[in-house]
């Protein structure tokens, strides 16, 4: 029997990231940052793109250090697609998205709806969404846009806030939250 909460969060799970959090940090932001490492001594993400019908599976952390040449291969899955640009991301938002899919325990790959996101790209969607920061961490890097079909967006929030790192946009009519590791805060979109 899998005994989930009202946020969707199993109880084994949740007690898992209050010892995580207890125990560890991740060693690169362990000044900013205070979440699960994931599963173990690795770190791994699971994501689909619905626009170029890609995937990852990978794990881009072991034994206590980043894998170089995953973390380019993650950065560029999210890249951005509207004109096929990369930019290296941030491997503390990998942190963010790998802890918060481990506390949801899920299998279900995130799809990932926006990466990265160049200048030109930002100032397009602004035209189009009062949603779309000027400034936008996607810009940097910093921050990911994703859903999950078997979550809602307060169950993927919650466990976002729950790693106490980084922004947790709630986007309810698009179904989407965004996730970044910039300072910590929340909204609705």
């Amino acid at each position: 029997m899998n005994n989930t909460n009202s946020a969707g969060i199993t109880r084994r799970g949740l007690f898992g990231v209050f010892a995580a959090a207890a125990v560890t940090a991740a060693p690169t932001y362990a000044n900013t940052f205070g979440f699960l490492k994931g599963a173990g001594d690795i770190r791994r993400v699971k994501m689909y793109s619905g626009r170029s019908g890609e995937t990852v599976d990978a794990i881009y952390w072991i034994d206590g250090k980043y894998v170089p040449e995953v973390v380019k291969e993650i950065s560029h899955f999210m890249r951005d697609l509207r004109v096929d640009a990369t930019i290296a991301m941030n491997p503390a938002n990998l942190d963010i998205i790998a802890a918060t899919h481990h506390l949801l325990d899920v299998k279900e790959p995130y799809m990932l709806l926006s990466g990265y996101r160049t200048p030109e790209t930002n100032a397009l969607l602004r035209e189009h969404s009062r949603g779309v920061a000027r400034n936008s961490l996607h810009i940097q890097g910093m921050a990911a846009d994703l859903r999950l079909q078997s979550r809602t967006v307060s169950q993927m929030a919650n466990a976002a806030l729950a790693c106490g790192a980084g922004g947790v946009g709630q986007y309810y009519r698009s179904n989407f939250v965004h996730m970044d590791c910039g300072q910590v805060r929340t909204w609705h979109g």
